[in-house]
C-alpha cells in the first residue's frame, strides 16, 4: 500500500503588506498598496517625493496606524501600535539621517536600550560578545567597540546602525536613501554588506532615488505613484526609462536638457583660495552662460570652498573677483553683489522649515515688498506666486509651511530665493540630493534655461557627488582632492572613470 506523497507548503514571505490605506484629512496618502518581500530578497521601493513611500514605511515601523489593510511577518498577523512593536517583531529602519549618539562608543550605541544587567550592574562581557557577533555578520569585526561614534566616517556610522539592527534580531531591514552621503567606494562597500545580509536570509527594503543603484543591488522593485502601486516586478527585466515612466506617469524625453550655450565674459575669478582648514588651494574662472561642476569625494573641501566664496567661512589666503568687486565679503554683501548659495543641508541651513514659503523666498530681500521697511502682503504674495508658477512648486499656496512640502519642492523653494534675488552667480551645493527623478529633471531644465536663455545668462557653479549628473548638466568639470582643486575639463573630454581617478589620487588620467 503506497503512502500518499506529502507536498511541502511554501514558506510565507517574511513581509506581506496587503491593501494598505491611509488618509490624512482630505489627502489620501496610500490607496490600497501591496508590498511582499520574501526572505533573501532585496526589494526596492521607488517613487517621487510624496508618492507614499515614507507613509508606508512609517506604518510598517509602527509610527502611524493604517486605516485599512493587513500586515503579516513570516505568516503571522502584525498590528503594531508603537515602534517598539516593530522592533520586537524584527523590523528595523535605517533612516537617511542616522539616529546615533555621537558622544557614545560603538558598543554603547549598538546596545542602547538593550543593556544587559545582573543585580543592577552591566554585564559588559555579554554585551561585548553580542556586539562582536553583530559586527562579524557585517564583516566588521576589526572595528573597535570602544571607538567614539562621532569620530567615525559616515559610511562606518551607517554600518554601526545596521549592526544595532542585527543585535536586536532584525529580520526585515529598511534602508532609506542609504548612499545619499556616501562616496562611490563607500556605497560599494555597503552593497557588499547588503549582499551578505541577503545571503543570511534577511528581507531588505531599499529606498533610493538613484535608479542605477536599484538596478545594481535590488532583485525586485515596486513603483509608487500618488499613493498607489503602479508597477512591480523583476529589476533585471525592467529598464530605468520604464521605471521613470511609471514614477512620473509619463515619459521624460530628456533627463539632462542642453540648449545651445555661449559662454561670455568672466564673471567670477578665484585665485589660490584657502580656508582655515579647507580648501588648501582652489582657483577657477567662471563665465556667464556656463555651468561649471566640482566633483570630489566627501570631505575633499568642496562645500568649504563654496562657503568661503559666499562669506560664510573665513579666508586664510587668496583672491576673489566677482564682476567689479574684489576681495572677501559677508553673505549679505554677496547677495547685493549678485551671488547666491543653495546649501547642501537644506533642512538646517538652507530653509526655515517652520516659516511659510513666502517668508523663505523673500526674507533675505524685503526692501522690494513695501515702502519704509513695511511688507505689503499683496505684493509679497504676487512675487511668490510668480516663482511658484515658474518652478512648478506643488503647494497649497504662499502661506504653506515649507516643512510640510516634499523634499523636491523644498529644494525648489531654496532655488526660488535665488531667482527672486535675480543673482548672476548661483552656487549650488548638491542641489538634487534626496529628491525624486521628476523634480531632478525640472531642476536640470531650470539650470539649462538660466545659462542659455537668461537675459543676461546666469553663471552656475555646481557641487555634486553624482558624476552622471555633473557630466549631463555641466559644460566643464573640475575635481577637488584633499582640499586642492584641479583644472577644469570639458565634459566631452572626460568621463566618470577619469573623474573618479582624479578625485581619489589627485592626478588626472592620461
Amino acid at each position: 500500500m503506497s503512502t500518499p506523497s506529502q507536498s511541502t507548503a511554501p514558506e510565507p514571505p517574511l513581509l506581506d503588506m496587503r491593501n494598505i490605506r491611509k488618509q490624512f484629512g482630505a489627502t489620501l496618502a496610500l490607496d490600497g498598496v501591496d508590498l511582499t518581500v520574501p526572505a533573501g530578497e532585496v526589494h526596492a521601493v521607488v517613487g517621487e517625493n510624496g508618492a507614499g513611500k515614507s507613509t508606508l514605511m512609517k506604518i510598517l515601523a509602527g509610527v502611524i496606524p493604517p486605516d485599512q489593510g493587513t500586515i503579516k511577518i513570516a505568516g503571522r498577523d502584525f498590528r503594531p501600535t508603537h515602534p517598539l512593536d516593530a522592533r520586537r517583531a524584527g523590523i528595523a529602519m535605517i533612516y537617511q539621517e542616522l539616529s546615533l549618539a555621537p558622544h557614545l562608543s560603538v558598543e554603547e550605541n549598538i546596545m542602547l536600550g538593550m543593556e544587559q544587567t545582573r543585580w543592577g550592574l552591566l554585564r559588559r562581557a555579554a554585551m561585548r560578545e553580542r556586539v562582536q557577533d553583530a559586527l562579524a555578520l557585517l564583516n566588521q569585526a576589526p572595528l573597535n567597540p570602544n571607538t567614539r561614534v562621532g569620530n567615525l566616517p559616515p559610511a562606518i556610522q551607517q554600518l554601526v546602525e545596521i549592526a544595532r539592527a542585527l543585535a536586536i534580531g532584525c529580520r526585515v531591514l529598511v534602508l532609506d536613501e542609504p548612499t545619499s552621503s556616501l562616496t562611490r567606494e563607500d556605497a560599494e562597500k555597503l552593497f557588499e554588506v547588503i549582499r551578505r545580509l541577503k545571503a543570511q536570509k534577511h528581507a531588505i527594503i531599499y529606498i533610493s532615488h538613484f535608479l542605477e543603484e536599484v538596478q545594481q543591488i535590488a532583485d525586485r522593485c515596486s513603483v509608487l505613484r500618488d499613493g498607489r502601486t503602479v508597477g512591480s516586478g523583476l529589476v533585471a527585466a525592467t529598464s530605468v526609462n520604464e521605471i521613470i515612466r511609471l514614477m512620473v506617469g509619463k515619459k521624460i524625453e530628456q533627463l539632462y536638457p542642453r540648449s545651445p550655450r555661449t559662454p561670455g565674459d568672466i564673471i567670477l575669478n578665484v585665485r589660490d583660495l584657502a580656508g582655515p582648514q579647507k580648501p588648501e588651494s582652489a582657483g577657477l574662472i567662471l563665465r556667464r552662460g556656463e555651468v561649471l561642476g566640482i566633483a570630489g569625494l566627501v570631505g575633499a573641501g568642496r562645500t568649504e570652498f563654496l562657503r568661503a566664496m559666499f562669506g560664510l567661512d573665513a579666508i586664510r589666503q587668496g583672491a576673489i573677483t566677482l564682476g567689479l568687486y574684489s576681495g572677501p565679503a559677508s553673505p549679505s554683501r554677496r547677495w547685493s553683489q549678485g551671488m547666491g548659495l543653495v546649501s547642501e543641508d537644506r533642512k538646517n541651513e538652507g530653509l526655515a522649515l517652520a516659516l511659510s514659503i513666502a517668508d523663505n523666498m523673500t526674507l533675505s530681500k524685503l526692501e522690494d515688498l513695501g515702502p519704509g521697511g513695511l511688507i505689503l502682503p499683496s505684493r509679497q504674495t504676487a512675487v511668490v506666486r510668480t516663482q511658484i508658477d515658474k518652478l512648478g512648486i506643488h503647494c497649497r499656496g504662499p502661506a504653506q509651511k515649507v516643512g510640510d512640502l516634499s523634499g523636491g519642492n523644498q529644494q525648489k523653494v531654496a532655488l526660488a530665493r535665488l531667482l527672486y534675488h535675480d543673482v548672476d552667480i548661483l552656487l549650488l551645493d548638491e542641489p538634487t540630493r534626496g529628491i525624486d527623478v521628476a523634480s531632478k529633471a525640472q531642476i536640470y531644465g531650470l539650470i539649462d534655461k538660466l545659462v542659455s536663455q537668461g537675459q543676461p545668462p546666469k553663471a552656475i557653479l555646481m557641487v555634486s557627488s553624482y558624476l552622471p549628473e555633473l557630466l549631463g548638466v555641466c559644460d566643464r568639470v573640475a575635481v577637488m582632492c584633499r582640499g586642492r582643486l584641479g583644472p577644469a575639463h570639458a565634459v566631452g573630454a572626460t568621463d566618470e572613470h577619469r573623474l573618479m581617478l582624479e578625485a581619489a589620487t589627485g592626478e588626472a588620467a592620461a
